[in-house]
């Protein structure tokens, strides 16, 4: 496997200058609110036969930097012994979700299939269906890891960049990688601390939370955020809730997308089924950074020496750890070393297994590591 990467200023024209080979992938990941639609056309153009995947964020990873604003971080890999297929599906609503799944899931060949990475729009999506129909669309062992395109902290439009380099809201895409000379490890940890008592939802129909504990969700929500009431949704991402379904179930994270005020309901990233248990959370700097080192080292047990490490974080991660953000990529590197390559972006929600040969899940406020090597 060989790899090339560059940050452009977003009004840079997009030249690899000394790339020497001619790239099966390239990873693009961008904060810019209104590229130049030409930008990616004419990448296109430049690498015809690469394919092309990419989305906006708040915030994109190179090395163990986090880029400034306006930038643009692209990467190119070249693989040995692996072939990859690249698939999308449009999504009109959040609604269509579980199906969206699982016609994408059907695009892809199974004979060879060793895993599928996920982009996804990351406002006009229920990303626990998404991942219900990749589930049932996929054969059993395949896992799934990527993310939720993202906005900064603003939740007003996201977009994805496609194969052919259009720039498209209300759509999916995926890469399937075949062959079994391809290595995969992957882990997601958050690092959040809850806090208060359970709650039960009394009143929720999908990703829509209406009442808990038979009270309005946004009432009793907002009694929690003091000053930081007019600041939603944003503010929401420092306050996320943990989720039970049942007493034994694994705890999952929900960030808030959108508020409404007129009947004060809140709409999350993933569903939040009635008469589950949901806390509040809150950040603690020190438990973020180690959430991050864990998820690194779960994805060491699976592949020791990675070479393309794709580190998909959380919008709220971000503005909780603000000027020391790049700590938590540090502490990645330090676990997966320093010889491969780092890309990635901070999103609206991530795509990946709890551990090894589990279904994959919709994650909030985690670290997520997708790390590839080719044997």
């Amino acid at each position: 496997m060989k790899t090339y990467q560059k940050s452009f200023d977003g009004n840079d024209e997009l030249v690899f200058s000394s790339i020497d080979f001619e790239p099966d992938l390239l990873l693009i990941f961008t904060d810019i609110k209104n590229p130049n639609p030409n930008t990616f056309i004419n990448l296109r153009k430049t690498y015809p036969k690469a394919i092309m995947l990419g989305c906006s964020t708040a915030g994109q990873i190179a090395g163990t930097s986090v880029e400034s604003d306006s930038s643009i971080v692209i990467t190119a890999v070249k693989f040995d012994k692996t072939k990859l297929v690249y698939r999308a599906t449009e999504i009109n609503s959040s609604e269509m979700s579980k199906n969206a799944g699982l016609l994408l899931a059907g695009q892809f060949p199974k004979d060879d299939l060793r895993h599928l990475f996920i982009l996804s729009d990351g406002l006009k999506i229920n990303g626990s269906d998404l991942v219900e129909g990749l589930r049932e669309g996929l054969p059993q062992g395949i896992a799934v890891t990527g993310g939720l395109a993202a906005d900064g902290p603003d939740f007003k439009n996201t977009y994805i960049i496609t194969n052919e380099g259009e720039i498209r809201d209300e759509i999916i895409t995926a890469i399937g990688f075949y062959g079994k000379n391809l290595k995969i490890g992957y882990g997601s940890m958050g690092g959040w601390n809850s806090f208060g008592i359970d709650r039960k939802v009394t009143r929720s129909e999908a990703n829509i939370l209406y009442e808990i504990d038979n009270k309005p969700a946004l009432e009793l929500y907002k009694s929690f955020l003091g000053d930081q009431v007019g600041e939603l949704p944003a503010s929401a991402l420092l306050f996320p809730l943990s989720m039970r379904v049942d007493a034994d179930s694994k705890p999952l994270v929900r960030t808030i997308l959108a508020v409404n005020e007129d009947d004060q309901s809140m709409t999350f990233a993933g569903n939040i089924p009635e008469g589950s248990f949901v806390r509040l959370m809150k950040a603690n700097v020190d438990k973020l950074i180690d959430g991050a080192e864990e998820a690194a080292k779960l994805s060491k047990t699976q592949n020791e020496s990675s070479e393309l490490n794709i580190l998909i974080s959380c919008v709220g991660r971000r503005m909780v750890l603000k000027q020391i953000v790049e700590e938590e990529i540090e502490a990645v590197s330090d676990v997966l070393g320093s010889n491969g390559t780092y890309t990635g972006f901070y999103s609206y929600g991530e795509i990946a297994p709890f551990f090894k040969f589990e279904s994959c899940e919709l994650h909030n406020q985690t670290m997520t590591i997708t790390a590839l090597s080719e044997r």
